[in-house]
């Protein structure tokens, strides 16, 4: 019949769980997550979320936080890189990725 997907796919059953990109910020959030409770900042980020970009990019959404919540989380970041911790991504075992829709992928 005319119209009908063929394959048996069809646009309209798209699901964000089908997407390497979805995973990505999920496994991402899952570790900020993580640190964040080690920090005692479990409450500090309600909206912490996973979520993926109209590319199908995963990305990480902090939400909005306090501004004593910025400063301490500025703090963490300044006595992690003041102790050696690895700041390049490369070091941390990450690789770049395209984040939007003006960034080249490989």
């Amino acid at each position: 019949m005319q119209g009908e997907p063929t394959g048996g796919h069809d646009a309209a059953t798209w699901s964000p769980l089908d997407s390497d990109g979805w995973y990505a910020a999920r496994n991402a959030t899952t570790a900020l997550r993580d640190s964040l409770v080690r920090a005692g900042l479990e409450k500090d980020f309600p909206y912490l979320r996973a979520d993926l970009n109209a590319f199908g990019h995963g990305l990480v959404e902090l939400g909005r936080v306090s501004p004593d919540t910025a400063e301490c989380l500025a703090e963490l970041l300044r006595l992690a890189l003041a102790s050696g911790f690895p700041v390049n991504r490369e070091d941390l075992g990450h690789t770049p990725a395209a984040t939007n829709e003006h960034e080249e992928r490989d």
